[in-house]
């Protein structure tokens, strides 16, 4: 059954599943004034349920570019390729971090790093400013990244 409505319990295990950090860029809604949003990994308008399995949590700039599209073109071949999808794929299998930048390993990565527009410059500065104060990313983030 679709349904939009997210109880305080769903959005509650959404978050601490997360342990509060943008499950597509890594970093803590505690560093972002807009915060993060539990957000629909297959939208509504697409058939997603407000499931656990559907659901994660994602920095407002992630969601906002993202919307409800579920993938883009690879220019490279013209194939159609999903985006990430936080709940059946290990991040560190798509992306790595270089620094502050965010690097596509497969198509999958690359699709998503270009739509949610990972490396934008306010958002490069925003990591490098983080990565200063030791902030980014933080030790919940990086089991992520690597499998411990």
């Amino acid at each position: 059954m679709t349904r939009t409505y997210i109880s305080v319990q769903l959005r509650r295990l959404v978050i601490e599943r997360a342990d509060s950090i943008c499950e597509y860029c890594l970093i803590s809604s505690a560093d972002r004034s807009s915060g993060c949003q539990v957000d629909h990994i297959i939208s509504v308008k697409h058939g997603g349920d407000t499931t656990p399995d559907n659901l994660c949590y994602a920095c407002t700039f992630c969601n906002l570019q993202k919307g409800t599209d579920l993938g883009s073109i690879n220019w490279r071949n013209g194939e159609l390729v999903r985006f990430f999808n936080p709940r059946r794929d290990f991040w560190g299998e798509h992306f790595q971090l270089d620094g502050a930048m965010i690097q596509s390993v497969t198509d999958i990565g690359e699709v998503t790093a270009r739509i949610l527009d990972f490396n934008n410059e306010e958002r490069v500065l925003e990591r490098q400013l983080l990565i200063k104060v030791d902030r980014y990313p933080l030790d919940v983030a990086k089991k992520r990244i690597c499998k411990l």
